[in-house]
């Protein structure tokens, strides 16, 4: 199965991150952008690809003890940024980065323990995709217009392990869809 570790942001977190998007929808040119459902934003930690089932168990051992051994932290969906010339735009994110790098080295480090070809380490860049296009696209008047968004601070409680169903139909602006397989709470009592 397709997996990845990742922080999952309260529903009135994200209500408030879509009413900012849709402000974005507006701006020209904004058609040419697939937008992800808000249903489905979330803070990457790492991402594990196709795990074989018999990984999942000890995978899930490590990702426990790597919530244990963090403790909950403040963080708020904040600005925005852009990845590949635009072909991915972004919120990112303030409060605590210090700790969400540290639980994302720790997912990492828990996939590559468990033997997941985590491919090369890249520094972690704490972001919540919320559109996407196939082709380089500029996108600096919406990481203009996402600068100055800064949303509730909520207190990170969970780490969860994610499920990506890719879409399979064809039909245009399909969604992958996501399910948490695993949830372990931060800090001592996780």
């Amino acid at each position: 199965m397709r997996l990845f570790a990742a922080v999952l942001p309260p529903a009135d977190v994200v209500d408030e991150l879509g009413s900012a998007v849709g402000g974005l929808r507006g701006l020209a040119g904004a058609d040419r952008l697939r937008w992800t459902e808000s249903a489905g934003w979330h803070f990457t930690l790492a991402f594990y690809g196709e795990v074989d089932a018999y990984a999942v168990s000890d995978l899930s051992e490590r990702l426990a003890r790597a919530a244990r051994h963090t403790e909950p932290f403040a963080l708020a969906v904040a600005g925005g940024g852009q990845f590949g010339h635009g072909r991915a735009l972004w919120a990112g994110a303030e409060g605590d980065l210090r700790a969400l790098r540290l639980l994302a080295d720790r997912a990492e480090a828990a996939g590559r323990k468990a033997g997941v070809d985590m491919g090369e380490h890249r520094r972690y860049t704490p972001h919540l995709t919320v559109a996407r296009s196939r082709e380089a696209f500029e996108v600096r008047p919406y990481v203009d217009a996402l600068a100055g968004f800064v949303g509730r601070t909520w207190s990170v409680e969970e780490l969860a392990l994610v499920r990506s169903d890719l879409p399979t139909s064809g039909v245009p602006g399909e969604q992958p869809r996501y399910e948490a397989v695993g949830r372990w709470a931060l800090g001592a009592a996780g």
